[in-house]
């Protein structure tokens, strides 16, 4: 069965060979490529081939292939760069600064001091106040 295209959306013009990219990997459901906006050194993307714009879209198989080829583009950027870190970033919608409308995941090797804004600081939080939230999901899942 043919994944959905969109014809406007740069990364399916890249799994369509259209727009040439710096491939890594590449198979039935996903490819990655270098980010040619990188926040660090060795920054690439996962991405379903398919075009899904979220996480609420994707089917779920599909996402455990794109989570594959994240984690085996990961262990080539640990060996080749050894960062003192690597994260997983994927983002949905407009709130969680998401830069392409297509299912992907950021790549991004860390190192300690690198400036990057994405981390936070652990804190205690209200246990109240997480076991009411946690209630009101509870009765979603």
């Amino acid at each position: 069965m043919p994944h959905p295209t969109d014809a406007d959306c740069v990364f399916c013009k890249i799994v369509a060979g259209t727009i040439p990219c710096f491939k890594l990997h590449d198979d039935d459901t996903t490819i990655a490529f270098m980010d040619i906006n990188p926040a660090n050194e060795g920054h690439a993307l996962a991405v379903a081939k398919g075009h899904w714009p979220t996480v609420h879209d994707i089917p779920a198989e599909m996402i455990g292939d794109v989570a594959a080829t994240a984690k085996r583009v990961a262990a080539a950027v640990q060996k080749t760069l050894a960062p003192d870190g690597i994260n997983l970033l994927q983002a949905n919608g407009p709130g969680a600064a998401q830069s392409v409308s297509h299912l992907h995941i950021h790549i991004l090797p860390r190192w300690k001091d690198d400036g990057l804004l994405i981390n936070w600081h652990p804190r205690p939080g209200d246990m109240a106040a997480i076991k009411a939230v946690y209630e009101r999901i509870l009765k979603n899942m």
